[in-house]
């Protein structure tokens, strides 16, 4: 099953300069351990050391905040997006 990751340009130094990967995963979990194997050192920079993601990154699946859903454990489908978007904040 291929779920492809948009990544932030922050963190593209982990993935040799690509926007966008393909990875696997019925869930976001897993889907995070799958791009760890594919990217190593990228999931200590978007989950805390309990694997939860951090609270400065907003993860959505075709456009759903996970908040909303079901967190690390929302399902995925073949073919879903995933973006991994750092928060903005100012005034």
């Amino acid at each position: 099953m291929a779920v492809k990751v948009l990544i932030p340009t922050a963190l593209q130094k982990f993935t040799n300069n690509q926007a966008t990967l393909e990875c696997s995963g019925s869930n976001i979990s897993e889907l995070l351990d799958s791009l760890e194997t594919a990217c190593p050192g990228i999931k200590e920079k978007i989950c805390d050391e309990t694997g939860k993601p951090r609270r400065f990154l907003n993860i959505y699946v075709n456009s759903e905040d996970i908040r909303f859903l079901d967190n690390t454990e929302t399902t995925l489908n073949d073919g879903d997006e995933v973006s991994i978007v750092p928060a903005v904040a100012g005034g």
